[in-house]
């Protein structure tokens, strides 16, 4: 924390005091409802020779002020804090102070959270579980521009992202014709006209259980769950036109 009366000299003063290092400390705002949480970042950060801790604060209104007022390099906040989230914060932050570098240190697992501090700009998401003694190393990675994300929370983004891409692929390939074959292609047109399995068996000659089959092999290769948006998706791919 900045000096209070006639306390000792600050990192940043005792850095200027040794000729040849030259390099600005990482300026460092902490931002958590836990005084003594605060305290012991504070003194963990306060010990290494390239980082400063320039001001605490116990809400994500402080942090959104303080943060306009001492333009800070990087900002360790949590998310569960009162009068303003620090998702909310964040936000406001990554406005009053573009360049500031965000972590969040929390102990929520939430994915909902998660997903919506990277939205709202956060560099880093750390659960609290980590060790204190880390903290000094994630606060370098980030002000050098990389992205830190706790192992555990990170498996989570992963799968999220698999199944986003997923989904945004069954909604965007293009499904040639010939991932049908020639039967399936009669089958899914006579789909199409309404008929149903029984009518489509006498109209092909062949049972009714091996167009169930066809019908699944349809829905399967083209990765959807009923006849009617095998249609569908049919029709908006031009792999048939109804008439």
């Amino acid at each position: 924390m900045p000096r209070q009366g006639g306390a000792a000299a600050t990192p940043a003063e005792r850095r200027a005091a040794r000729p040849g290092d030259a390099a600005d400390p990482i300026r460092v705002l902490i931002v958590d409802d836990h005084a003594l949480f605060r305290r012991g970042l504070e003194m963990v950060l306060q010990a290494e020779d390239d980082i400063e801790v320039i001001g605490e604060g116990g809400d994500g209104h402080e942090a959104v002020e303080m943060a306009g007022d001492l333009l800070p390099d990087v900002v360790l906040m949590d998310i569960r804090m009162p009068r303003r989230s620090g998702i909310e914060a964040c936000t406001a932050i990554k406005d009053a102070a573009p360049s500031a570098k965000i972590v969040m240190l929390t102990i929520s697992d939430e994915e909902e959270d998660l997903f919506e501090a990277i939205k709202a700009g956060a560099s880093g998401y750390l659960l609290k579980e980590i060790s204190i003694d880390e903290v000094p190393q994630a606060v370098r990675a980030v002000h050098g521009g990389q992205s830190l994300i706790s192992p555990s929370m990170a498996s989570k983004l992963i799968t999220e992202f698999a199944s986003l891409a997923k989904r945004s692929e069954e909604r965007t390939q293009q499904v040639p014709a010939p991932r049908l074959t020639e039967r399936e292609m009669e089958v899914l047109r006579l789909v199409a006209r309404g008929l149903g399995n029984r009518e489509i068996a006498r109209e092909l000659f062949i049972s009714e259980n091996t167009v169930k089959n066809h019908v699944r092999n349809i829905l399967e290769k083209l990765q959807l769950h009923s006849r009617m948006e095998a249609v569908v998706y049919a029709v908006r791919e031009k792999l048939l036109e109804i008439t």
